[in-house]
C-alpha cells in the first residue's frame, strides 16, 4: 500500500507547471500544492477572473492565462504565446454530463473539451515539455466506447453519461499512444494518467436532473477535493513508468491513498489508440511534432552544460 501524501511531493523549485482548469476542484488543489513546493504554476483557465481569484487564495509563484479548450483558436493562441520550457503539463480541465452542446469548432462538448482540446494543447506544447504530461481520466472510462462512426453524437440520441465515458476513455487511449510516440522518438518525457475516484468537486454541483442523486451519492461515498487530487499529484511526481494510471486504492477505487490501477480492455487496445490519434489529428489539424526529439536533446544538453 502506498503512503503517498502531500508531504511526499518533492521540492519543485525551478520547475514550471501548467494546469488546465486550475481555478477549482482537484486542479486548484494540485496548483496550490505544487506552488507551495516551489514550482512556478500557470493556471490555464477559461474564466480569467475566476483564475485570478483562485491564484489569490494561494501562496507562491502563480500566473493566470486564458485557455478555452472548447475553442481550438484559443488553444493555438495560448500555445503561441507560451514559449518557455514546461516541466509538467497537467491536463485536468473537464466537463461532465452537460446537455448536448457543441464547441466552437462543432465537436460534442465533452469529447471536444476533455479530449480534443487537450490533444491539441499537448502536441502544440510538446517541443517545450521536458518532464511529464499527466492527463486526468475517470473510472467512468469503463462505461465508454469510441464510436468512430459517430464521435460527435450526430446520428444517435444523445446520452450525456455515455458521451462522458467516451471522452474519458479517449484520455487513456491518448496517454497510451502519446507514450508510444515519445518512446519511439527517443524523448525522455513520459505520459501518465490519473483519476480522482469519487471526489466532491464542482463537476458534481449541478442543478440538473441528476442533482439530487449526485448529492446523495456524494454524502455517502465521496472524498474531499484535497484527497481527490492525490492521484494526480502521484502521477505527476512519483517514480512511475510511462503510460501508468493512478487512482485511489480504496473500495471500487472510489477513495483512499493513490496507487497504480487498472483500466478497461478497450483502454488497453493499441489499435484503437492509434486510430483515435489519427482521427484526432484530422479533427484538430494538430500532429505529433517531428521536432520533439531534437528539442528534448537540446534541452538535455543545455541542462548538462549548466551543471
Amino acid at each position: 500500500m502506498t503512503t503517498f501524501s502531500v508531504a511526499t511531493v518533492p521540492d519543485m523549485s525551478g520547475r514550471t507547471v501548467v494546469i488546465t482548469g486550475a481555478n477549482s476542484g482537484i486542479g486548484k488543489v494540485a496548483a496550490r500544492v505544487l506552488a507551495q513546493r516551489g514550482a512556478r504554476v500557470v493556471l490555464a483557465v477559461r474564466d480569467v477572473a475566476k483564475g485570478q481569484a483562485a491564484a489569490g487564495s494561494m501562496r507562491g509563484d502563480l500566473e493566470v492565462r486564458e485557455l478555452d479548450l472548447a475553442d481550438l483558436r484559443s488553444v493555438r493562441a495560448f500555445t503561441a504565446e507560451f514559449t518557455e520550457p514546461i516541466d509538467l503539463l497537467i491536463n485536468n480541465a473537464g466537463v461532465m454530463w452537460p446537455p448536448l452542446t457543441r464547441t466552437v469548432d462543432g465537436f460534442e462538448l465533452q469529447f471536444g473539451t476533455n479530449h480534443l482540446g487537450h490533444f491539441a494543447l499537448t502536441n502544440l506544447l510538446l517541443p517545450q515539455i521536458r518532464g511529464r504530461v499527466v492527463t486526468v481520466s475517470s473510472g467512468g472510462h469503463r462505461a465508454g466506447t469510441i464510436a468512430f462512426d459517430d464521435l460527435q453524437w450526430e446520428k444517435r440520441p444523445y446520452k450525456p453519461m455515455a458521451a462522458y465515458g467516451q471522452s474519458k476513455l479517449a484520455n487513456l487511449l491518448f496517454t497510451a499512444e502519446l507514450q508510444r510516440r515519445l518512446t519511439e522518438a527517443g524523448s525522455p518525457v513520459i505520459a501518465t494518467a490519473a483519476h480522482p475516484g469519487l471526489a466532491s468537486t464542482n463537476l458534481f454541483r449541478s442543478t440538473g436532473r441528476f442533482a439530487r442523486l449526485e448529492r446523495w451519492v456524494l454524502s455517502l461515498f465521496a472524498q474531499s477535493e484535497d484527497d481527490g487530487a492525490l492521484p494526480t499529484l502521484f502521477a505527476a511526481v512519483a517514480a512511475v513508468p510511462g503510460d501508468s494510471y493512478a487512482g485511489p486504492s480504496g473500495f471500487l477505487e472510489g477513495r483512499g491513498a493513490p496507487k497504480l490501477v487498472g483500466r478497461s480492455k478497450e483502454a488497453r487496445d493499441p489499435g484503437v489508440a492509434r486510430r483515435l490519434w489519427t482521427v484526432s489529428e484530422e479533427l484538430t489539424g494538430v500532429t505529433f511534432p517531428r521536432i520533439a526529439r531534437m528539442a528534448h536533446e537540446s534541452e538535455a544538453a543545455d541542462r548538462t552544460g549548466r551543471r
